[in-house]
């Protein structure tokens, strides 16, 4: 979704030629799929972080395009808001030390950004949802002017028909009706790319569906929204509601455009981008002239570019994402963890759920069974809603009816086995084993950001009003996020 666009109206024949040439990018797909080691090769990790821009007082300041401007930096990118940005980071092969590696870059393109965003006396700050953001920070007047983003809201709302609607119930209650969708801004994240073997997919990918619950909990940072305590990991609803194109006035069975899934993925990869395909109506119909399968027929590897395209406006927590990069390869985005505390919160909440995913992968088979894909989907929102404190159901091939644990529990049980997952998997023992620590610190202290934030919020409203409490308890997140340090660490 990063592309500029040239127009911001299309046609009927725009969209019936955009999607003749999605079913033709599907057909290259399967056949590139089934070629002999097809995607072999290395596996890489690289990562993206979205973050706020803020001032002094901890409100949004509108300079991501003179940040932009100034900086020209290839690897930073707009968002929908004008005060969010996005860094894309170099992707590592594992056997570099793909974790340190990372790490160092964000802080180096953190330091960068801050330095420019000074002569505008601002700052970014990586967190799930700025606590001090407010409704009217929201908005048109809100939104990054790029043509693409005034195309996507115009095809979002002329779909939905009617306002974006937001009912979200934690320990307070947020109601209320969006004419656009720039409260997805609201959401930042830290989104993570795995290359993943061909011959694997399938298998991976529903142990990450699987155990993606358990790192939600453990890494929810968003538990407020306009001054409301929602959910601990409210960016979940609230990314979902907030572009729910569904018309509002029908019983209607299309899939949410953002959701966790249908199923558990039964053959690989390419089911996904099938139900893609089928299952979702196009909002940004850009053709290319690439004949993909006369390029197939040259022995290329063709680029598919309307079907990247239409996989980049269908938001799946787990996301499969082709790459026509060295011949063609598979990734997966893990795209439900939050933006913060500090990068080396976010990079161990990689860790984890890389490590956990390549730890059941051999029985995913055995465990599908004991597990209906709708008792996973409920796992996702309960942790969201929970975090740390939510019971999941949780599955064994010995179970005679359905049990749920704590997520301390099955963590508990689960973290000692992940070291030796990642050492196989190629991850470097030095670069890992200080983020497990990361991990079990957290386990172990039972806070993450959104604890952090709720009892430091409470404590700081004993003596102070709501705004001035946010204010204060946003400046000291900052000071502790911008030292890198662990937040079960968090005094």
């Amino acid at each position: 979704m990063g592309l500029e666009i040239e127009k911001t109206e299309f046609t009927a024949e725009d969209f019936n030629k955009f999607s003749e040439l999605l079913r033709t990018n599907l057909q290259a797909l399967e056949s590139m799929l089934a070629r002999p080691g097809f995607g072999a090769g290395d596996l890489s990790f690289g990562a993206e972080l979205e973050l706020y821009i803020v001032d002094g007082e901890g409100r949004p300041l509108h300079i991501n395009q003179e940040i932009i401007e100034k900086l020209d930096d290839p690897q930073l990118t707009l968002e929908l808001n004008r005060y969010n940005l996005e860094y894309n980071f170099s992707p590592y092969l594992l056997k570099d030390k793909c974790f340190s590696a990372t790490q160092n870059e964000a802080l180096a393109a953190i330091n960068k950004i801050n330095a420019c965003a000074a002569a505008w006396d601002g700052s970014v700050v990586p967190i799930g949802i700025l606590p001090t953001l407010e409704q009217s920070d929201t908005g048109y007047h809100a939104m990054t002017k790029l043509r693409r983003f005034e195309a996507i809201t115009r095809e979002l709302t002329e779909i939905r028909g009617g306002p974006f609607t937001i009912a979200i119930e934690g320990e307070e209650t947020l109601q209320l009706a969006m004419d656009d969708v720039t409260l997805e801004g609201a959401n930042t994240s830290f989104q993570i790319h795995l290359r993943v073997p061909t011959d694997e997919f399938a298998d991976f990918y529903n142990a990450l569906q699987l155990v993606t619950p358990l790192v939600v909990a453990m890494a929810a940072n968003s538990p407020t929204l306009f001054g409301h305590r929602l959910w601990r990991e409210t960016r979940i609803p609230l990314f979902k509601q907030s572009i729910d194109c569904r018309p509002n006035d029908t019983l209607h069975p299309i899939p949410a455009r953002v959701n966790f899934g249908n199923n558990w993925v039964r053959d690989g990869a390419f089911e996904l981008f099938a139900e893609a395909v089928l299952l979702y109506r196009p909002i940004l119909p850009i053709c290319s002239d690439e004949d993909p399968l006369a390029v197939l027929r040259n022995g290329g590897t063709p680029q598919l570019h309307e079907l990247r395209l239409h996989q980049g406006s269908i938001w799946l927590w787990n996301r499969p994402v082709f790459d026509p990069v060295d011949g063609g390869h598979l990734r997966i985005e893990l795209r439900s963890f939050p933006a913060g505390p500090s990068i080396v919160d976010m990079l161990a909440n990689a860790a984890l759920a890389i490590g956990l995913a390549k730890l059941l992968q051999p029985t995913i088979r055995e465990l599908l069974p004991a597990i209906p894909f709708t008792y996973c989907t409920a796992n996702f929102y309960r942790a969201a809603q929970k975090a740390m404190d939510a019971e999941l159901f949780w599955p064994s091939v010995n179970q005679s009816q359905p049990e749920y644990f704590s997520v301390p529990q099955i963590l508990e049980k689960l973290i000692p086995r992940v070291p030796e997952q990642l050492l196989a998997m190629g991850f470097i023992e030095e670069d890992f084993m200080p983020l497990i620590q990361v991990i079990e610190e957290r386990l172990q202290t039972r806070q993450n950001g959104a604890q952090w934030q709720f009892q430091k919020l409470a404590e700081l409203r004993q003596d102070m009003p709501k705004r001035e409490a946010l204010v204060a308890m946003l400046q000291q997140y900052q000071r502790n996020s911008a030292a890198n340090i662990p937040v079960a660490q968090w005094q």
